[in-house]
């Protein structure tokens, strides 16, 4: 029988599920995670098919539906996980394209297993896609995968889209792999940045890096020795506003949301902090900046608490297993020199948790701390102002992605612990007269500019991109 294909294919390097054990049997559960979040919607508008790893190693599962989405899995052996996702995608790529807060490692095999599984995708691509279909790429893991797909399938349209900052090119060409990726992403017709910002970088290091091999550059478009075009652009990814706010509305959520506070003990001010345990998120500067307040006495720990929700992410990796120490550490000093008995000044909470409670946190909180070092755009934020009333308070970081957009938020450099400090302290002393018009301008960013419009505006740049000769 021959293989059903699609108009719509989207790759990434994970499937928006997982398999989890529930009441003593194996089944798939919708991952936690931005790329899921805002691809959920545009997926269930469309027919189209998801390919990508389903996080455990060897044989791949055949391909099934969930949630109104084929989803079909692409294997990778243990050593690929290890080469290609933890090694090259993780341990060169992520350090590099995160102003390398951590350094760099590169390895030929991890190069070569990054390679190989690039094409394996651009392969599972090619037989799904119907002729003349749209292949929607995502992310860093697999930017060699346009070039390799445009090879199999000339017929298609392209797109890439990176969820993550894309660095200057003074750090991208610390990369062995540099040209090769660069060429990679040439194979696509359309590439989606969050920030304009990330799109003049990657325009910058095409036009240092590949002059050699006779590639032009004008203005947002590349142009390839053989005539093909590829255009850059910046198109900032989204949520679902509409079922966010639709969400924190219920009553179960607000009921949850005032449980969650009683259970603190009713405090004045409730701040939350979510994020991956990753070292970009900045959750040890935004810990150290509350220590410092409760230690001079310009926060209590008697009525002002913070949640920080750590999501578990790349716990096999060296620097994870640090953050996660260091972060634990710091929580267990606080709560050590400042807490009750029976009242931590920190709630520290290592997991992730279903989509209704991060509501139910996002309505009880009256302060939302979000302060990455370098995010390509944290979609919390722009859940918090989704889900929260006209009373609550953004701090954000300026080198999240969001902050271009979000621009009635309280703004820091995480870097400045003096200054978050002070920022900190100015959201949690802030009126709800100054509050309410920053949160509905931030609302109304939100609403008019939701995952469906980054969705429809991606793919219609797509479409019109100038693509093959």
């Amino acid at each position: 029988m021959p293989q059903e294909t699609f108009d719509l294919v989207v790759a990434a390097n994970r499937l928006p599920v997982d398999r989890v054990r529930e009441g003593g049997r194996s089944v798939w559960r919708r991952s936690p995670g931005g790329l899921v979040t805002a691809m959920e919607s545009v997926m269930n508008d469309r027919d189209g098919a998801w390919i990508g790893w389903s996080g455990v190693a060897g044989k791949a599962p055949a391909p099934f539906e969930q949630d109104g989405m084929h989803l079909h899995p692409v294997a990778l052996s243990a050593e690929e996980v290890r080469d290609y996702y933890e090694g090259f995608s993780n341990g060169s790529l992520w350090p590099i394209y995160h102003d390398v807060i951590v350094p760099a490692s590169f390895k030929r095999r991890w190069q070569a297993a990054y390679e190989q599984v690039n094409r394996r995708f651009a392969e599972v691509a090619a037989g799904l896609a119907a002729p003349g279909a749209t292949v929607w790429v995502h992310d860093y893991q697999l930017q060699r995968m346009p070039q390799f797909l445009r090879e199999l399938r000339p017929d298609v349209r392209i797109g890439w889209f990176n969820h993550i900052p894309f660095p200057p090119v003074e750090l991208f060409m610390q990369l062995p792999a540099r040209d090769a990726l660069l060429q990679g992403l040439l194979g696509a017709d359309f590439l989606g940045f969050q920030r304009r910002a990330d799109a003049q970088n990657f325009l910058r290091a095409c036009r240092q890096l590949l002059a050699d091999e006779q590639v032009s550059v004008r203005g947002d478009v590349v142009r390839m020795a053989n005539g093909h075009e590829t255009r850059a652009a910046a198109v900032p990814i989204s949520i679902d506003t509409a079922a966010m706010t639709e969400l924190a509305a219920t009553t179960a959520v607000q009921d949850r949301a005032a449980e969650i506070r009683r259970q603190l003990g009713n405090p004045t001010h409730l701040l939350l902090g979510v994020d991956r345990l990753d070292y970009t998120k900045g959750i040890r500067h935004r810990l150290k900046a509350i220590e410092e307040l409760l230690r001079e006495g310009q926060l209590a720990a008697t009525d002002t608490k913070l949640i920080q929700v750590a999501t578990p992410s790349r716990e096999r990796l060296a620097a994870y297993q640090q953050i996660r120490d260091d972060v634990e550490l710091t929580v267990g000093r606080i709560n050590g020199d400042h807490a009750h008995i029976g009242a931590p000044a920190v709630t520290y909470l290592h997991r992730s948790f279903p989509r209704e409670e991060m509501a139910a946190l996002f309505v009880a909180a009256d302060v939302m701390v979000v302060t990455p070092l370098r995010d390509g755009m944290n979609l919390v934020a722009k859940e918090y102002v989704a889900a929260h009333d006209d009373d609550g308070a953004l701090v954000l970081s300026e080198f999240a992605g969001a902050a271009t957009e979000l621009k009635q938020a309280y703004l820091c450099n995480p870097h400045d612990i003096a200054r978050t400090k002070q920022t900190i302290l100015r959201a949690i002393e802030a009126t709800a007269f100054e509050r309410a018009p920053r949160m509905r301008a931030m609302r109304r960013q939100v609403q008019r500019h939701d995952v469906q419009h980054w969705a429809a505006r991606f793919l219609a740049d797509l479409a019109a991109a100038p693509g093959q000769p």
